[in-house]
């Protein structure tokens, strides 16, 4: 392949912008029928519209490297669109397709050019490998805009189920429900220190009864928990320690000799009280 062939392809593309538009716009109603329940018909021609000028451009600086410096601009315009879409429920293929049925346009375009069918066809190969280039980028942009949205997703699950409440002046509990892992407990750990700063309490309640098992990984969670709580000056207690747990506990030698346990969090709750100075009774 040629420089002088890349040239001709770019020659051809700014030469023929506005058929080539319009013959795409063509090939992308199929495609606007496959994705109309994310984006309307007036968005995807909007959209290719947008997308022809800063390949356009492109194209006037004559570089076939679509990772130079020369097609930054399309690159840009492609991660923004790809994050758009991946949020609106468009699927990668559905976003390379957009690119892709460009190829096919150009193609017929190139064909109607005067040229010896030598030349025409390394034209056409060109064409066929920087459109496939394009939309490789395409969906490799999508993957990251997914991954970033599901790291997102995570980190927000990850923080309603670690949610810490105040029961009382001076009283936090954090209820845990499922298992530790360490990007969890780290979650844990930042909610609970900040709530410690916010509401300035003296205690919090670390209650397990929905954790489903206690290993070693988790006691040490747990541990590096109350430690940092310790230093900001509040006293945590552990409760909901099921006869299970227990068991399971000792057989591992994991101990909390240094951290009040209770069984029950009605037990936590009432030592928590005490240590305040407020005393729970029944009303006679």
């Amino acid at each position: 392949m040629s420089s002088e062939s890349f040239q001709m392809l770019f020659d051809i593309i700014l030469k023929n912008e506005k058929s080539l538009l319009s013959d795409w716009l063509e090939n992308l109603k199929n495609i606007g029928k496959e994705i109309k329940k994310a984006i309307s018909t007036s968005e995807i021609e909007k959209r290719a519209n947008e997308f022809l000028n800063v390949l356009v451009d492109a194209c006037k600086q004559k570089n076939p490297d679509i990772h130079s410096k020369s097609w930054e601009g399309t690159r840009d315009y492609l991660i923004t669109l790809t994050k758009e879409w991946a949020f609106s429920g468009v699927s990668s293929g559905q976003a390379a397709r957009f690119v892709f049925s460009l190829k096919q346009t150009l193609f017929q375009i190139i064909a109607k050019e005067k040229l010896s069918e030598s030349l025409s066809n390394e034209i056409i190969w060109n064409a066929n490998n920087l459109m496939d280039e394009l939309g490789l980028f395409v969906v490799e942009s999508y993957q990251k805009s997914r991954e970033d949205v599901i790291k997102r997703q995570q980190q927000e699950l990850l923080e309603l189920s670690t949610p810490v409440v105040k029961i009382w002046n001076g009283i936090l509990i954090l209820p845990l429900i499922g298992t530790l892992d360490s990007a969890r407990t780290q979650v844990v750990l930042e909610n609970l220190l900040q709530s410690i700063v916010d509401t300035e309490s003296q205690i919090a309640i670390i209650d397990i009864t929905g954790v489903p098992t206690v290993d070693t990984l988790v006691a040490q969670h747990l541990l590096k928990t109350v430690a940092a709580a310790r230093l900001m000056g509040t006293q945590c207690i552990i409760s909901g320690i099921r006869p299970q747990i227990a068991q399971t506990m000792v057989h591992l030698g994991v101990t909390f000799s240094d951290v009040v346990t209770k069984a029950t969090l009605a037990d936590a709750l009432y030592f928590a009280f005490n240590t305040i100075g407020f005393v729970v009774q029944k009303k006679a």
